[in-house]
């Protein structure tokens, strides 16, 4: 799916590398959503591999007795990176100002995004990044809940649904073809868990946990 440049626009432009300046260590999900990706993670991960942690920050929720191979981070903040002990290595970018991913082809074995991607303006090219650095049969993980810095969200997620936000994430990957115009990733998997609170009773703290959301696809070999 091509965005509109409408939809690409976010309702605070000024500079993402001032906003995330100040180190934030907090979790920007409730301990149901985390215990629920750790989950995940440890049943999709496998020990031993590579692994790239992309806009993340001090904390990378993947499961603690899990040995990997080597494990990279990204992010915005480099106070809260530094901090992340399950990093073996990291970097500070931003993917709104650069489109490439610096990391060499076929490298890792996973790409995880949690609770980040509604703040890609790009999110098109940084997919078919993705699909470049994966390893054939490599998988990659987003997951996210209803929660974001809303001013620095694109319109596309602010406008939209849950659901609809999901169908968006599957877009993505649908959007990446290879070399011969096939689709770049396999079938997309969703697995959700919706909130029985409305939301906006969760806005105002009553109740409720975090919905998750995990879309997931796997680069084609």
């Amino acid at each position: 799916m091509l965005l509109e440049a409408k939809q690409r626009t976010k309702l605070d432009n000024s500079d993402d590398s001032l906003f995330y300046s100040i180190p934030r260590f907090v979790t920007h999900v409730d301990e149901g959503f985390i215990d629920q990706l750790t989950n995940l993670y440890r049943d999709r991960l496998k020990p031993n591999t590579r692994i790239f942690d992309m806009m993340g920050s001090w904390v990378s929720h993947l499961p603690e007795k899990v040995e990997f191979a080597h494990v990279e981070g990204h992010g915005m903040n480099e106070e809260e990176l530094a901090k992340n002990r399950q990093l073996n290595h990291y970097f500070v970018h931003n993917f709104n100002q650069d489109l490439k991913i610096p990391l060499p082809d076929k490298d890792f074995d996973a790409v995880l995004n949690c609770a980040s991607i509604q703040y890609l303006q790009y999110p098109d090219a940084i997919f078919y990044e993705i699909h470049r650095i994966l390893k054939p049969g490599g998988i990659a993980i987003i997951s996210f809940s209803n929660r974001m810095f809303y001013d620095k969200a694109i319109a596309a997620w602010r406008d939209n649904s849950e659901e609809g936000r999901v169908e968006l994430v599957k877009s993505y990957f649908e959007s990446v073809k290879n070399a011969n115009g096939l689709p770049g990733f396999s079938q997309v998997e969703v697995i959700s868990q919706k909130s029985n609170v409305p939301s906006f009773l969760q806005a105002l703290g009553l109740g409720g946990g975090d919905p998750f959301y995990a879309v997931i696809a796997y680069r084609q070999f």
